[in-house]
């Protein structure tokens, strides 16, 4: 089930990136030491009220330095009515009223998307007053709020919640593979789609994105039941003239949250960017298993045997948080290597669902604690005292210690390849829980 998006809109300086961190500061992970984990992100995943969404900082999202300040609100906006399911509009109430704020609010207006307005800034009550100038914009009531103390951030977040459309349940027959297939505008995924289905059900055009709505499609092949999310189209034709990278964001998010395994195209030609490497790092931190599929292999110039190794070994050094995704390369145009596409789309599925039992786990952990012991801290010696996997899809195991403060992120990635080392687990991110646990307890 896709989660919603909300996306925040608003001038420079109005605080959309210190309310898009407070909202998350609890759920982002810390431990982004892997090489290659982009530490500008544009999205987070959040909670309220048991309510799970994604939200997406618009600023975050590449847009060209050299716009108008007035001109670049209007494409966040953009965006945000294009693909967000609700919009924050965020304002500053000590500037007051500007005529940027106006003109992005008639946009928002005429849009058939909810839309929540936040007035920042507000740090005590007295300056609460200074909220009633923005009923002007014709939005609704504006909610005062300070994202800097987090003051009101509560009855902002009820009103963000309260404007979430009714979800349905996606039609997902029990045994099929979901994949959705992600990658910047013409790197050739409706070619890949139109490959793996044997047919033309998407469109084709070397125009950047032509096809304006995700598309699913039920298929079988050699026994295996799939269903393919294509996010080939980001936007309609109208507006091809404007960078379409930026409207891939909010699709491929949505997409992800739906699929089981995802095919990362990259272009052979021109490598991965920093765009992918923000949505790959989705993919990953969702927990969904990730194939890169390297397409345009036909027309990469001066191949020699030792190509596919060092455009391996590059990608690798790039995005290193996927250092356990198979590499595929393809040619979409050719339909070179597209037959191996669903058969390690399959295998990548299996990996995800495999269960270890627990006392062949606890025996890995005894050969791994005396090949390499834990190291000392202050004194203390991190013991492991017990190990069991609780998940699958991701693959999920909580180690059970005397103290979790002793556990350092380098032996737990050290007891992550000894996993991978022994049972696979290719093409999937790995979840490991540290938790307290007494010896008598054992």
């Amino acid at each position: 089930m896709s989660k919603p998006i909300v996306a925040i809109v608003g001038r420079p300086n109005v605080g959309k990136s210190t309310l898009f961190n407070q909202i998350g500061k609890k759920r982002i992970s810390i431990v982004d030491d892997m090489p290659g984990v982009t530490r500008d992100r544009i999205y987070l995943d959040a909670e309220w009220l048991n309510h799970e969404f994604t939200m997406i900082d618009t600023g975050g999202i590449e847009l060209d330095e050299s716009d108008h300040i007035l001109r670049s609100m209007r494409q966040q906006a953009q965006i945000a009515i294009e693909e967000a399911d609700v919009i924050l509009f965020l304002v500053d109430g000590r500037t007051g009223l500007t005529t940027a704020d106006e003109e992005v609010a008639r946009m928002l207006r005429s849009a058939k998307k909810p839309v929540v307005l936040g007035v920042n800034k507000i740090d005590s009550p007295q300056l609460a007053v200074n909220a009633y100038e923005f009923y002007q914009l014709g939005l609704g009531d504006p909610i005062a709020l300070s994202a800097s103390n987090a003051m009101n951030l509560g009855d902002l977040l009820d009103a963000v919640v309260a404007a979430f459309p009714q979800t349905k349940a996606e039609e997902k027959e029990e045994d099929e593979i979901c994949i959705a297939v992600i990658g910047r505008p013409n790197v050739g995924k409706s070619s890949l789609v139109n490959q793996l289905l044997g047919e033309e059900r998407v469109i084709v055009s070397d125009i950047a994105g032509t096809t304006r709505d995700a598309i699913d499609t039920h298929f079988v092949k050699d026994g295996n039941k799939f269903m393919l999310i294509d996010t080939a189209g980001m936007r309609r034709r109208g507006k091809i003239d404007e960078p379409v990278e930026r409207y891939s964001v909010m699709r491929s998010l949505r997409a992800i949250d739906r699929a089981d395994v995802v095919l990362m195209l990259i272009d052979a030609s021109e490598g991965i960017t920093e765009q992918d490497k923000k949505i790959a790092g989705y993919a990953h931190e969702s927990g969904r298993g990730v194939i890169l599929v390297v397409n345009k292999w036909d027309i990469y110039p001066d191949k020699d045997d030792k190509s596919t190794l060092r455009f391996t070994e590059e990608l690798r050094e790039e995005i290193g948080f996927l250092q356990y995704a198979p590499v595929l390369y393809t040619s979409a145009l050719t339909g070179q290597r597209i037959n191996r596409v669903t058969e390690l789309v399959r295998y990548v599925a299996e990996q995800q669902s495999m269960r270890i039992k627990t006392s062949v786990l606890n025996d890995l952990i005894r050969d791994a604690v005396s090949v390499n012991p834990p190291p000392m801290h202050r004194g203390r010696q991190l013991k492991i005292l017990f190990m069991t996997q609780v998940d699958i899809k991701p693959p999920k195991f909580i180690l059970f210690v005397n103290d979790p403060e002793l556990m350092h992120f380098s032996y737990l990635r050290f007891i992550e390849n000894r996993l991978r080392e022994m049972y696979g687990f290719e093409g999937t991110p790995i979840r490991l829980i540290v938790r307290a646990r007494t010896e008598e307890d054992e």
